[in-house]
């Protein structure tokens, strides 16, 4: 079975509960009573299924997990979650973090869950497209899905819009917005500006006149239509307003491209000082769970 071949029809193939000839076997490591097999559901322990680790979802909504947590009191699990096993009685979550999360928060023990047996590169491609596909990302997050989806799986951006399901101009409009500077994808994360609001700003190419743009749009409130009013203006009379003063700050033109490449990959501004042999590399954080979260980016 070649990966390509399991992978080409997206997260359908590697999730689908018929059997096929190329379906993904469980990885059954000891022998047990009752084997597990793809297409069953077993109920499994609680306490031997730990996290995804390459969960691209960075924030939970905490009143929305109590409020799937108080269904699942009333209902029980209806949708099983997916895993794939380590070793005996030890699993790993492949999908159906919220599941996952709010059992723990109603207080079950054991949680029905499909057996798959996947790589690392496998989880990855999982973990990103069932979050594409099944929950409600904010553009940065999608954004950032995309590139690593591109870069950790090789995929190219044809490939990707049919895992993905989208065509190659929106995939390509989502990974446009990591070019942006972080203050406006950090703002685009937090809902504080639109996708439209994005995708106008970033037709303007000078870094410089896109910040200009993006401070109109806060101080002003302007709607999409008038940003994209004001980033032909730009564009047709090739303005450019005074460049911030980076430069007497020593913030080198690699130096900034290093902070927008960390405040993408960290999901908040990170600051990089540096005089060219020393330095130092701030990452703040918001709360203890933001730095929780940083921690889990860092593996520390």
């Amino acid at each position: 079975m070649s990966k390509k071949k399991a992978l080409g029809r997206g997260l359908s193939a590697l999730l689908s509960d018929t059997p096929t000839e190329d379906k993904l076997e469980v990885d059954v490591v000891a022998p047990v009573a009752l084997p597990e097999s793809n297409g069953s559901i077993n109920e499994i322990s609680i306490n031997e299924i730990e996290t995804n680790p390459f969960q691209p979802r960075q924030h939970f909504d905490q009143e929305a997990l109590k409020e799937l947590s108080e269904s699942i009191q009333v209902h029980g699990i209806i949708q099983p979650i997916t895993v794939r096993k380590l070793a005996r009685n030890q699993y790993q979550l492949i999908s159906g973090e919220r599941r996952f999360q709010a059992s723990k928060l109603a207080g079950l023990t054991s949680i029905p869950a499909y057996v798959r047996s996947a790589d690392d590169q496998q989880m990855l491609e999982m973990a990103l497209i069932e979050n594409i596909q099944r929950e409600n990302l904010n553009p940065i997050e999608i954004s950032l899905s995309y590139q690593r989806l591109i870069t950790e799986c090789n995929l190219k951006q044809e490939e990707l819009g049919e895992r993905v399901g989208k065509n190659r101009s929106t995939v390509t409009n989502y990974l446009r917005l990591l070019k942006l500077p972080p203050d406006i994808q950090i703002a685009l994360r937090d809902n504080k500006i639109s996708m439209g609001h994005a995708r106008a700003i970033i037709n303007v190419d000078n870094p410089d006149s896109q910040l200009f743009i993006f401070k109109k749009i806060l101080a002003e409130d302007l709607s999409v239509r008038k940003v994209e009013e004001l980033a032909r203006e730009l564009l047709s009379k090739k303005q450019t307003p005074e460049p911030a003063k980076t430069e007497a700050n020593g913030v080198t033109k690699e130096i900034n491209n290093l902070q927008s490449r960390l405040s993408s990959h960290f999901g908040t501004k990170v600051s990089v000082k540096s005089d060219g042999k020393r330095g130092d590399i701030r990452i703040p954080f918001l709360s203890i769970e933001d730095l929780n979260r940083i921690l889990d980016i860092l593996k520390v």
